[in-house]
């Protein structure tokens, strides 16, 4: 495992020392570089990235202490190690100085130097891994990843730009799968703090007896297993916006925390009795009925009117009309870039199927639905036969009864009769006489709604097929 790090540079003046140091530690699994002199150890540095020095104290020309100055100044993150035969307190205190991690006197023991090395090693690891979440947790979604084109949407995308240059509290209500995320990264990346932390919380992913913890912090010995003391989210968000995600399934004590920290940005870790105080913007997201929860007292009311200074309700995709093809759209051309398929458009017969689905899981099922279809698809058109079936996700549709994005009577009949007929089409595989027969219209009739509703006319009956009775 060593071998993924970066190499270890040995830098010494007396080549038996240098060999003897490279065996030890290749022998351990570590690469390593050496250099004869501060002068070559130097160039080394230059030329890439190490895990961190060993010197010798006393060098030919520049001695030890002047190169650990120098590595101090030029790269001030990079651990070093000292070793010298004429060792004294003295000594020692002028290598830390110098900016030294460590100190070793000869003779040393080779679990001596290992023991120093392997701390460097998991420094280095622990920084990669803190970078690494740090990247993840900069991406922010902003404005721009929120699609659709209808009237809710359109209005959704307006609200952000206002509300999102001030620090008001924000409090985003809608079904899972709607996108309540990117509304709340949408705000911070507009906002004023957009160069500050932005912290994600998950109330519901954080079991009840560690989410005071991680918000708050904890001080060493404030319960079994902290051993340290541990900043909390709120206070790495300070300056910047912290974001709340289920919010409602946060237990009622902790809900009274919380709203004594949004009084005045107070708070106090678990164990600890210093008050603290910082400066966020917070957002709130929950997918459940708030007021229902406040009905039967498992969300305090007066934290939902102390977050709920503005309020944003998010559509769910079932009544957002034709944005159910923009958005399938966009996770074509977005599946079709990340694994590399020649999938360029999604066929008018699959678009049908798509829009008429409910969609209980919303724009997170649609994501999935067109990853799976690019997955299995062989042919240059997402075809019907690529989507699920969607019976088990049927089960799963809510219970009232779906609300397109228009309000008249007209576009509402209109989205039953395509509904249907699309429906009645797909259970006859796209027999025209078949579906004319069950829902007692000619082939004629049929086919004028169909091309009415833009329905893609993909029959499979023969032009001879008898006629169904037309009805009066």
């Amino acid at each position: 495992m060593n071998s993924i790090l970066p190499p270890i540079l040995v830098v010494d003046d007396e080549r038996n020392m240098r060999q003897t140091l490279m065996d030890l530690l290749t022998a351990d699994d570590y690469k390593v570089r050496t250099a004869e002199s501060a002068e070559q150890a130097l160039q080394h540095l230059a030329q890439g990235e190490h895990l961190m020095v060993i010197t010798d104290a006393r060098l030919g020309g520049m001695n030890g202490y002047e190169l650990l100055g120098r590595i101090n100044n030029l790269w001030p993150n990079l651990p070093t190690l000292m070793i010298t035969a004429y060792a004294t307190p003295k000594l020692a205190v002028e290598a830390i100085k110098a900016g030294a991690m460590d100190y070793l006197p000869k003779p040393f023991g080779p679990e001596e130097l290992l023991h120093a090395v392997a701390r460097c090693a998991e420094r280095h690891r622990l920084l990669k891994e803190n970078a690494s979440l740090r990247a993840r947790a900069s991406e922010i979604h902003t404005i721009d990843h929120i699609i659709g084109e209808c009237p809710k949407v359109r209005e959704l995308r307006q609200l952000i730009q206002t509300v999102a240059k001030t620090d008001a509290r924000v409090l985003v209500l809608g079904e899972s799968g709607t996108g309540k995320e990117l509304v709340a990264g949408a705000l911070h990346s507009l906002s004023a703090r957009h160069k500050k932390p932005y912290i994600r919380i998950n109330c519901a992913a954080i079991p009840e007896t560690l989410l005071e913890s991680e918000l708050f912090g904890h001080e060493k010995g404030a319960f079994t297993g902290a051993l340290k003391q541990k900043h909390g989210r709120v206070e790495e968000a300070d300056g910047g916006t912290i974001f709340l995600d289920e919010i409602a399934d946060m237990s009622r004590p902790l809900q009274a925390k919380l709203l004594r920290f949004l009084e005045d940005g107070s708070f106090t870790r678990v164990g600890g009795t210093q008050e603290l105080r910082v400066n966020v913007r917070l957002i709130a997201a929950t997918n459940r009925d708030i007021v229902d929860a406040i009905r039967r007292e498992e969300f305090r009311e007066d934290l939902f009117h102390r977050l709920n200074v503005v309020q944003f309700r998010l559509p769910p995709l079932r009544e957002r009309g034709n944005d159910i093809a923009l958005l399938a759209e966009h996770f074509r051309q977005h599946f079709a870039t990340t694994m590399n398929r020649r999938v360029k458009s999604i066929s008018r017969p699959t678009l049908n199927k798509l829009l008429t689905h409910a969609w209980p899981g919303n724009v997170r099922e649609l994501r999935n639905v067109i990853e799976r279809a690019l997955i299995l698809e062989t042919n240059n058109e997402v075809q019907p036969p690529s989507l699920p079936d969607f019976q088990l996700e049927s089960r799963l549709q809510h219970s009232e009864t779906p609300k397109p994005a228009g309000d008249s009577l007209d576009e509402i009949l209109a989205n039953f009769e395509r509904e249907l007929i699309s429906n009645t089409l797909e259970r006859n595989q796209h027999n025209v006489t078949r579906a004319a027969e069950q829902l007692k219209l000619s082939r004629h009739a049929l086919r004028y709604r169909m091309q009415r509703l833009n329905l893609a006319d993909d029959s499979t009956d023969e032009a001879t097929a008898p006629a169904a009775p037309a009805s009066s």
